[in-house]
């Protein structure tokens, strides 16, 4: 099965790319939208992510890797999911939120369109499209 992109978002204060790299996973949760509950809950393991700092900075700041696919949120007992996610790559350049809507591979991206989604499916072309705004290669 190919493998999805995805793109989570996360303020700086409360938890930043810095952080992930320097605990090297983090159970992603509080997600408290059922559209993102649903993209969560889709995620596999191996699949990548986008880790966007909203908020302060408003970029995608790197990539991650879903380590362990969807459970139940340990903080609530409602019916809400998380993931643990790895750092893969910090990008070697920012892709800020004003540069990707200048990017016309861009045009019809989740962020764009639905900018309050907190994990959002890319589209393979997105994820390159960011990739190289970023100058970045993954190996």
């Amino acid at each position: 099965m190919a493998r999805a992109y995805w793109l989570v978002k996360s303020e700086p204060t409360v938890y930043a790319w810095s952080k992930l790299e320097a605990e090297g996973v983090a159970v992603w949760d509080g997600v408290r939208n059922f559209e993102a509950r649903n993209n969560l809950r889709a995620m596999k393991k191996g699949d990548l992510a986008f880790f966007y700092h909203s908020n302060e900075g408003k970029a995608v700041v790197g990539v991650a890797r879903v380590k362990r696919e969807a459970y139940q949120d340990p903080t609530t007992k409602d019916d809400w999911s998380v993931v643990d996610l790895e750092p893969v790559k910090a990008l070697a350049r920012e892709v800020s939120l004003d540069e990707m809507r200048g990017l016309k591979p861009l045009a019809n991206m989740a962020l764009l369109r639905k900018s309050r989604l907190s994990v959002s499916p890319v589209t393979k072309d997105e994820f390159e499209a960011v990739l190289a705004a970023g100058k970045t290669k993954l190996t």
